[in-house]
């Protein structure tokens, strides 16, 4: 039985967090399989809640006790605000997809979905409640993008959010997501394991949201 507390909700949400990781999106992504317009439509709504993110990310750094963590979750927000960034704009101009279709585009109930919770948890002031939330968001990530497999996807579409998702600096920064959350989410496990539930549960509809129309 796990003992780490992000292990224990990590096991409560199995089922849920291994069809997510499982999805078709993971498979076909990993051989370079995944179509242009489930492609667009995933990266598009992905972009989307990337504000609310930052808006997450920045709870965390005020709500955390300590100085060093708040060190690590600042190096990651520049990351997520250049590097990450970067990466959707190039991959939009590959997908031919413009800041006007970007505008028009609805969002989807899962994209609604994942804004909420983030300004939820963020509104909350608890540290607890903002890591329960990461590490679902990241750490589900960096398990799908650890099994991808290689070498990987000729397309830098494919290829660059596989490496964005699996490289030391993002491993590392998993390990002290969950590292806090084991530290500090046992004092309120109740609302921690609440948000990681719910927040694992969107990352899924996520994935299937891709392909609704599509496969229609």
């Amino acid at each position: 039985m796990p003992t780490r507390f992000s292990e224990i909700l990590r096991q409560s949400c199995e089922t849920t967090w291994t069809r997510a990781i499982e999805h078709r999106f993971v498979r076909e992504l990993g051989t370079d399989e995944v179509a242009d317009d489930v492609m667009a439509r995933y990266l598009v709504q992905d972009h989307r809640f990337l504000d609310s993110f930052l808006v997450l990310l920045g709870a965390a750094i005020a709500s955390s006790d300590r100085f060093e963590s708040r060190l690590t979750l600042g190096r990651f927000t520049g990351m997520v605000s250049g590097e990450e960034n970067t990466y959707f704009l190039r991959a939009f101009d590959a997908l031919g997809v413009d800041a006007d279709a970007r505008m028009r585009t609805p969002d989807t109930k899962a994209t609604a979905g994942f804004k909420a919770i983030m300004r939820e948890a963020a509104a909350t002031r608890s540290y607890a409640a903002t890591l329960a939330v990461l590490n679902v968001a990241e750490g589900l990530y960096l398990d799908w993008a650890q099994r991808a497999p290689r070498p990987l996807p000729q397309s830098f579409v494919h290829a660059e959010w596989i490496t964005l998702h699996d490289n030391p600096m993002f491993a590392d920064f998993v390990a002290f997501l969950q590292a806090e959350l084991d530290r500090v989410g046992p004092d309120e496990a109740a609302g921690a394991a609440d948000f990681f539930r719910r927040t694992v549960d969107l990352e899924l509809a996520f994935f299937d949201a891709a392909y609704a129309r599509s496969d229609r």
